[in-house]
C-alpha cells in the first residue's frame, strides 16, 4: 500500500476489516460497469453543451460517477478516501480533494504542474488553475467563471470527508447508499475547482429554497457508495440531513422511495 502524503493522523495498513472489506467488492463491479457508460460519454462530450438538457444531465451524472469511480481509486491506493482538502504545518487549508483525485481522472500532467506544498491560488499555481477541468463541470451551468465548478463535497464534523484528515471506509457507520459524498450545487455557489471551499449542511438546505436549480428542480448526488441519484428540491430537511451525515446513526429516517 502506497503512502499517502496527504494525510494527517498516519492511516493503519489494515484500513478496512475484511468483513467491511468483502461488501465493497460488489461497488467495484457496479463502477467498473459505470465506466463503460463514462467512456462512451466522454467520446460524445463535444456535442454534449448544445444538447437538450436531458443529455447535459445525463453528461452531468455520468460526472459524478468519474468522481465516484475516482474516490475508490484513492481509496484502493492509500486505504482512506482523501481529505477534504489538505493544510499546512499551521493548519491553513492548501488544497482541495479535486486536486487529489486528478491523478485517478486522466490529468496527471495537471496534477504535476501543482506544487500541493503552497496553497491553491498561490502565483506558482496560477497556469494550473487557469485550467478547465472537464469533468468538474456541469454541462447545464453556462454562466460561471472558467474553471469554476457546482461539485461540492459536504464537510462538516460529521460528513464523509474531513477537514485536513483522512477517513477510513470503516468509520463510516451510516449505510454507505444513504451517505452523501458530493452534491452539485447551484451556479451562485460554484467555486474554482482548485479551492478548498466546499458545501456546509446549511448551504444545500438553503439550495432547497433556491429557484435556480440546473436541473429542473432537483439535485444530482453521489453518495459514497457510487451511485447518483436525483433528489427533489422538496423533501423534506430532516431526510437531507440525515443523507449529508456519514456518522449519525439515521438511516431509519431515510426513504430511499421518497427521493
Amino acid at each position: 500500500m502506497s503512502e499517502n502524503p496527504y494525510e494527517s493522523p498516519k492511516v493503519d495498513e489494515v484500513s478496512v476489516a475484511p468483513p467491511q472489506r468483502a461488501r465493497y467488492r460488489k461497488l467495484w463491479w457496479w463502477l467498473g460497469c459505470a465506466a463503460g457508460v463514462v467512456l462512451v460519454i466522454a467520446i460524445l462530450l463535444p456535442a454534449v453543451r448544445t444538447a437538450p438538457e436531458a443529455a447535459r444531465r445525463m453528461a452531468c451524472r455520468n460526472h459524478l460517477h468519474q468522481i465516484g469511480i475516482a474516490l475508490y481509486k484513492y481509496e484502493k491506493e492509500y486505504g482512506c478516501l482523501p481529505p477534504a482538502y489538505t493544510v499546512d504545518a499551521d493548519g491553513r487549508p492548501l488544497h482541495s480533494w479535486r486536486t487529489l483525485l486528478l491523478p485517478y481522472l486522466g490529468y496527471e500532467d495537471l496534477y504535476r504542474q501543482i506544487d500541493l506544498s503552497k496553497p491553491w491560488d498561490h502565483p506558482d499555481n496560477r497556469k494550473a488553475l487557469k485550467t478547465e477541468v472537464d469533468v468538474y463541470h456541469c454541462p447545464s451551468v453556462e454562466d460561471t467563471a472558467p474553471g469554476n465548478t457546482t461539485y461540492l463535497a459536504i464537510v462538516s464534523d460529521q460528513s464523509c470527508l474531513q477537514p485536513g484528515k483522512p477517513r477510513k471506509l470503516s468509520e463510516i457507520e451510516d449505510s454507505l447508499q444513504f451517505t452523501i459524498v458530493v452534491v452539485d450545487v447551484d451556479p451562485p455557489n460554484a467555486v474554482p475547482w482548485m479551492s478548498p471551499r466546499d458545501a456546509s449542511e446549511d448551504l444545500v438546505l438553503g439550495m432547497l429554497r433556491s429557484h435556480t436549480p440546473q436541473h429542473s428542480g432537483v439535485i444530482q448526488v453521489l453518495f459514497v457508495d457510487g451511485s447518483v441519484q436525483y433528489i427533489g428540491q422538496n423533501v423534506h430537511r430532516k431526510t437531507w440531513r440525515a443523507l449529508m451525515t456519514a456518522t449519525g446513526h439515521d438511516d431509519k429516517v431515510i426513504d430511499r422511495d421518497g427521493f
